[in-house]
C-alpha cells in the first residue's frame, strides 16, 4: 500500500476543509437547534465538484478515486455528520450503484445530472419492520403492462424531502422467495402517488433531513427497473459496500473533530493548578482517540485501495465501518467527559458529536451485524465471490493508473 496522498488529494482535502470552515462551522449550531440546514449547501458542494467526486468525467463527475471520496467524507463529517450523510447517500448508495448496475440510458438520464449536482439521489431500502432483515420488507412492485405498480413505505430515509431520485427496493416475486424476489427501481419524486414526511425528534444528525417515503400505486416505467428482476438484494449489498465505506471515512472525520476539540480544551482549562491535559486520566482518553483515529484511517484507506483495484471488499469495508464507528462513538463520549459540565451544554460542539456518533453505529449494518460478519469470515462460514461482472471501461482505466 502507498500511504502517501497525491498532490491532487492534498488539494482536495484543503478545499473541503476550507469549505467546512467557511460554510458549515459558523452555522451548524443554529442548524442543529433548528432541526434543518440551508438547502443551498448542496448547490455549493456541487459547484466544488463534490457531488460526483469519484464518478467518471464521462458521466459528469470529477473522475477521482475512492480514497478521494474518503477524504471528502472525513472533512465533511468534521463539520457535521449531516453533510457526510448526504454525500454517502447521494454518491455512495445511489450514484455509484447506478454506475455499476445502470443501463447507458439510465446513466444518461439519472447519473449525469446527479454527478453534476443538478439532481439529488437517495436510497430506499429500510422499512418500519425491515432493517437488518432485508427480506422482511413489505413494499411490492406488481408488473402491469409497461409499468410496475409500486406500493409500500420506507423509513429512516436520508434526504427524504430533498432528493429528486430514489433507488427503491420492492418485492416483484413472492415473499416466500425472500432475497431472490426483491428488485430495484429508480423512482422520481414527481410521480403521482409518491410522498414523503420528515421524522421529528431525532437524537442526533438534526441538521440532516431524514424521514419516510410513501408509495400509493406509483406507476414506475419498466425501463426504470435497475438490473434484472430478482437482483435487488445483490444490488442493495453492492450499494452498501460503497455506503459503508463512506460512513467509515466519515467516522474518521468525527474522531478528528473530537481530538481537535479535546486538545483545545485541555490547553484552556485548568484544575488543581495546571492544564487538564497534564492529568494522566485525561491523557489516557486523548491517547485512545489518537489510536482509534490512526487505526480507523488505515482500515478505511485499505478498503479504498481494494475498491480502486476493482477487487471485492465486503469483508474489509465491513471491518472499517464497524471499528471506525465504534471508535468515533467512544471518542465522542470521552470528549464530553473531558469537557465536564461544559460538555453537557450546546454552547460547545461536543454534545452534538456524541449525539451524532450513535446513528452510524446502527445504520448501514449495526455493530452486531458487522460483528457476526467478521466472525463468520474468520470461521469460514462466509466467503465472498469475485465480482460477477466485467469491469466497465472507466474502472479498468482506474486500475491502470
Amino acid at each position: 500500500m502507498n500511504f502517501s496522498f497525491t498532490e491532487e488529494q492534498e488539494m482536495l482535502r484543503k478545499t473541503v476543509r476550507g469549505f467546512v470552515d467557511k460554510e458549515i462551522m459558523p452555522n451548524i449550531s443554529e442548524w442543529d437547534r433548528a432541526g434543518k440546514s440551508d438547502p443551498a449547501i448542496y448547490t455549493k458542494l456541487a459547484e466544488l465538484g463534490l457531488m460526483g467526486v469519484c464518478v467518471p468525467e464521462q458521466y459528469g463527475g470529477s473522475g477521482m478515486d475512492y480514497n478521494s471520496l474518503a477524504i471528502v467524507c472525513e472533512e465533511l463529517e468534521r463539520g457535521d455528520t449531516a453533510f457526510r450523510t448526504a454525500v454517502s447517500v447521494h454518491i455512495g448508495l445511489n450514484s455509484l450503484t447506478l454506475l455499476q448496475w445502470g443501463t447507458e440510458a439510465q446513466k444518461q438520464k439519472y447519473l449525469v445530472p446527479q454527478a453534476k449536482g443538478e439532481k439529488i439521489g437517495a436510497f430506499g431500502l429500510t422499512e418500519p419492520a425491515a432493517g437488518s432483515d432485508v427480506a422482511a420488507l413489505e413494499t411490492t412492485a406488481k408488473k402491469e403492462g409497461d409499468f410496475y405498480i409500486l406500493n409500500g413505505q420506507k423509513a429512516w430515509i436520508s434526504l427524504c424531502d430533498i432528493a429528486d431520485h430514489f433507488l427503491v427496493f420492492a418485492y416483484t416475486g413472492e415473499k416466500s422467495e425472500r432475497h431472490k424476489g426483491i428488485s430495484a427501481f429508480i423512482v422520481e419524486r414527481s410521480w403521482e402517488g409518491f410522498s414523503s414526511m420528515a421524522t421529528k425528534g431525532k437524537l442526533g444528525i438534526r441538521a440532516g433531513n431524514t424521514g419516510e417515503l410513501f408509495f400509493e400505486n406509483v406507476k414506475v416505467p419498466k425501463e426504470n427497473l435497475l438490473g434484472e428482476e430478482g437482483e435487488g438484494f445483490k444490488i442493495a449489498m453492492a450499494a452498501l459496500d460503497n455506503g459503508r465505506f463512506t460512513v467509515a471515512a466519515g467516522a474518521v472525520g468525527q474522531i478528528m473533530a473530537c481530538i481537535e476539540a479535546s486538545t483545545n480544551y485541555c490547553h484552556l482549562r485548568e484544575t488543581f493548578g495546571k492544564e487538564i491535559g497534564k492529568h494522566q486520566l485525561v491523557q489516557q482518553m486523548i491517547a485512545k482517540m489518537e489510536a482509534g483515529y490512526q487505526m480507523s484511517r488505515l482500515l478505511v484507506y485499505r478498503a479504498g485501495e481494494l475498491k480502486n483495484a476493482g477487487k471485492r471488499n465486503t469483508r474489509e469495508t465491513s471491518l472499517a465501518k464497524w471499528q471506525a464507528c465504534d471508535f468515533a462513538n467512544q471518542a465522542a463520549d470521552d470528549t464530553v467527559q473531558i469537557h465536564g459540565a461544559n460538555g453537557y451544554s450546546d454552547e460547545y460542539p461536543v454534545e452534538r458529536y456524541l449525539r451524532n456518533s450513535k446513528a452510524p453505529v446502527i445504520y448501514e449494518g449495526t455493530r452486531e451485524i458487522h460483528t457476526v460478519m467478521q466472525a463468520e469470515y474468520v470461521l469460514g462460514y462466509r466467503e465472498d465471490k469475485e465480482l460477477n461482472r466485467m469491469l466497465p471501461a472507466w474502472e479498468q482505466e482506474l486500475i491502470k493508473q
